[in-house]
């Protein structure tokens, strides 16, 4: 028996939330929950108390130049990776949060000028999936856009937003150096730096045979 067959069918298993708690209401807001589901079993879970950290959902894109076998990096500080063993200066992909007014496509149009000063285009939808759903709602719409490096580099970020960001031009066979030494430690990143080394000679010639 598959490990599917063995499982409810997601139609037939539910929820109820019996309490809806904030907790706190910052630049962040933090959530409380009172609730209980349906188990495996066919039965109730008793009630449980979850906290989740709302937070929104972002996108985030890995900027790919076909014709030079470059990606684009950015690096910057992080206050969640201070504690981490590589410290909190990461090499990451550029990301945003979406407003409720736009796409993740048009978010991660904008945050590639942001960010690292280039222009991705094509682009080519990889991924959407929870963060860390045992804590937050968030979601991240993961996409590897088509970039021209020529003349790319520098510091940039929004002086607004107290962003310094360091951009990062590199062959993607160094890039997958950095990946398999652990120097690159954000999700994000190893995701979509992953998909493009399994599907490198398809994205190229997707871009470059017109």
């Amino acid at each position: 028996m598959s490990r599917d067959s063995a499982r409810p069918a997601q139609a037939e298993m539910g929820f109820e939330v019996l309490e809806k708690v904030i907790c706190f209401q910052g630049f962040f807001r933090m959530e409380r929950y009172r609730l209980r589901h349906h188990k495996f079993d066919g039965g109730w879970s008793r009630p449980i108390t979850r906290e989740l950290l709302e937070r929104g959902h972002a996108a985030a894109v890995l900027p790919y130049d076909p014709e030079r076998d470059r990606v684009v990096l950015i690096e910057q500080f992080r206050a969640g990776a201070m504690s981490a063993p590589g410290g909190p200066w990461l090499l990451e992909i550029v990301a945003g949060m979406i407003d409720t007014d736009e796409s993740a496509e048009q978010v991660v149009t904008r945050e590639s000028v942001e960010e690292a000063g280039c222009h991705v285009s094509d682009l080519i939808p990889l991924y959407d999936y929870l963060i860390s759903p045992g804590g937050t709602t968030e979601r991240i719409a993961l996409f590897c856009g088509r970039v021209d490096t020529t003349g790319i580099g520098g510091i940039h970020g929004q002086a607004e937003e107290d962003e310094d960001i360091k951009v990062h031009v590199m062959a993607l066979a160094q890039a997958r150096a950095l990946l398999n030494s652990g120097r690159i430690g954000s999700a994000s990143a190893i995701i979509a730096l992953q998909w493009l080394l399994l599907n490198r000679e398809i994205v190229r010639q997707r871009w470059l045979s017109g």
